[in-house]
């Protein structure tokens, strides 16, 4: 073993709100926490080139974990720098423009803004990109994404959430009133710092997992401990994963998380600078610049329930549209396969027979000669490897990390793990 390395799997005698949380998350959280949502080979050296090898105490994995989950950072700000390179295809801008539709739109349909977090947020699943983050304990945050000529912010104090996007002169404003966990400073699926990525990852490491203590680091200024991540299961996309724990403080300071395939990584997000002085008081108050058109969240919200209701009265107003509805709705949760690192979500997309590649649509061909839906169901499955099992037929459709199966007949199998992988999976779901 290396000088810092232990064996490091999950036993019996660990702690039991850590195990309990691993087999709760595991087999959801995986694919969640690289959609995020998050080293360049295997032995991670190449992430920490060049950034010193600290002599610190011995420390085992399970400690380490223990020193995360204990890690009780109040006061705190910096500066982290976030890649995503999942290998998706060039799509000649195609993805800006489905981007924009949707941040133009925002949660709330046509009344929404372009600051909305839970749109906004999203941009970190690609590219790379500098976030600040601060906090002053659990009532006070502010995530800031800075891009070239602009800043996206939000903000939270207390039970009052503002979200201000610079490009567009957009806000967005919401209040916790209501939740009984109160408002946050980003939507809780989208991992903007090392912690996130950690702790997601974490909760799914298990009796499939490998975790040791690779040496250590220093990130950010900051002496640290690599823990290793690594399955032990054949048949995943996921080849390791490395964080970097700041051996004072216990707080994550740098998620890598490198495919089995090799090359770059898929998610490398790291502090560059960080402080854990108060931030001063004036990082969390925000007052909306003239002319900044303010959208309420909480009248959105409002809407959309009221809309809702009505939807649902109408249903149970008329007991045959109701049970029709019932009745042509596909299969209504998604069920899992396998375990840890080789979990497979199937579920039931309710359209049968696949990807048409045909010219023409139900109604015949358009002026052109040629229907927008075959054109587009033709682009979509050029980009995905169509494949034949027992199952039938169906296209898979990969990235680095995740892949999916959508057969012929309207399933859908996905997962961190390969093409045979779901292949094998729908085989023995028939």
């Amino acid at each position: 073993m290396a000088p810092y390395e232990s064996d490091g799997s999950t036993h019996a005698g660990e702690a039991e709100d850590v195990r309990d949380g691993r087999r709760t998350a595991a087999r959801y959280v995986v694919p969640a926490a690289v959609v995020g949502v998050a080293a360049a080979t295997i032995g991670l050296v190449p992430a920490f080139a060049g950034s010193g090898d600290p002599d610190l105490p011995k420390i085992s994995a399970q400690q380490l974990i223990e020193k995360i989950a204990k890690s009780d950072v109040q006061q705190m700000s910096g500066t982290v720098k976030i890649s995503t390179d999942l290998g998706l295809p060039n799509l000649g801008g195609l993805e800006n423009s489905l981007t924009s539709g949707a941040l133009s739109q925002g949660a709330g349909g046509k009344g929404g803004s372009a600051a909305d977090p839970s749109a906004k947020l999203l941009e970190l699943a690609s590219g790379t990109h500098t976030v600040r983050v601060a906090a002053d304990g659990q009532d006070k945050q502010k995530v800031s994404l800075l891009e070239k000529a602009a800043e996206y912010s939000v903000i939270r104090n207390g039970d009052q959430v503002w979200a201000y996007d610079s490009a567009s002169n957009e806000a967005y404003h919401s209040t916790g009133a209501g939740d009984h966990k109160g408002a946050k400073a980003a939507p809780e699926d989208v991992p903007a710092t090392p912690k996130d990525l950690a702790e997601q990852a974490l909760k799914a490491a298990g009796k499939t997992t490998s975790v040791t203590v690779d040496g250590t680091a220093q990130v950010a200024g900051r002496d640290a401990y690599k823990l290793l991540i690594r399955p032990k299961q054949s048949g995943t996309t996921v080849g390791a994963i490395s964080i970097a724990v700041d051996a004072k403080t216990g707080l994550p300071l740098k998620f890598t998380l490198t495919p089995a395939s090799g090359g770059a990584a898929v998610v490398d997000a790291g502090f560059t600078q960080v402080s854990f002085s108060r931030p001063a008081a004036s990082t969390f108050t925000f007052t909306p610049p003239k002319g900044t058109k303010v959208t309420q969240g909480d009248d959105l919200k409002d809407e959309g329930a009221a809309r809702s209701h009505g939807t649902e009265k109408s249903a149970h107003g008329d007991g045959k549209a109701a049970r029709g509805s019932e009745k042509a709705a596909p299969g209504a949760e998604p069920k899992t396969i396998g375990e840890g690192w080789n979990t497979i979500v199937v579920l039931d997309s309710g359209s049968k027979g696949g990807l048409p590649t045909d010219a023409k649509s139900k109604d015949g061909a358009s002026k052109d000669g040629a229907s927008k839906d075959g054109a587009v169901a033709g682009f979509l499955g050029s980009l995905g490897d169509h494949v034949k099992g027992k199952f039938g037929s169906g296209t898979v459709f990969s990235t680095r990390l995740v892949n999916a199966l959508i057969t012929d007949d309207g399933r859908v199998y996905a997962g961190a793990v390969t093409k045979d992988a779901l292949v094998k999976a729908a085989d023995a779901g028939k």
